[in-house]
């Protein structure tokens, strides 16, 4: 409590409180009120990868690896945690989401697995939080399942690709869809 109040004594004046859509009056969390927003189609596509040794992607690759099939249960993975974002990100909405796509793929000359996520939804809000915990998920995953063969592997550059949807428009960061 007493860190609340020194940071609320601390911060007061400093920022503009009205343009803090997470934050009440007193710097508290609290949930956007989305219920006067238009209902639009919205999709959301994320990416991450995973770095790993060449033994490693081969043995992913050639079905060696001692915990069974890396990139079905990653794929798995991926869609139920698209599915459960709101109880895993504070202050996100829970969505009704209309598809969760989850596609991962061996790239042996970064020796990764790369992983990409489309969701789609109709509502108020986006699902670029959704799309962005199923790459986040499934990289975990794959991880967790290689780590006995691999301790130097890396979970790289999870980010936003694109959304479309909702009052900001359409955003591109980057070309999309993996080849």
């Amino acid at each position: 409590m007493v860190l609340r109040i020194d940071y609320t004594t601390r911060v007061r004046g400093v920022i503009n409180l009205e343009k803090l859509s997470h934050v009440d009056s007193e710097l508290g969390p609290q949930m956007v009120d989305i219920g006067d927003k238009e209902t639009t189609t919205r999709e959301a596509i994320a990416r991450g990868r995973v770095d790993m040794d060449a033994k490693t992607l081969d043995a992913i690759d050639n079905s060696k690896t001692p915990k069974g099939d890396v990139l079905s249960v990653a794929q798995l993975a991926g869609i139920m945690a698209a599915k459960e974002t709101h109880r895993l990100v504070p202050l996100t909405h829970t969505l009704l989401l209309d598809s969760v796509e989850v596609k991962l793929s061996l790239n042996s000359e970064t020796s990764s697995v790369e992983i990409e996520s489309t969701v789609r939804t109709k509502g108020k809000t986006g699902a670029e939080m959704e799309a962005l915990t199923a790459v986040a998920v499934s990289a975990l995953t794959v991880y967790d399942m290689c780590k006995g063969l691999d301790k130097q592997m890396k979970i790289q550059d999870v980010r936003l690709v694109s959304k479309t949807g909702g009052k900001s428009g359409d955003v591109r960061l980057e070309d999309y869809r993996q080849s």
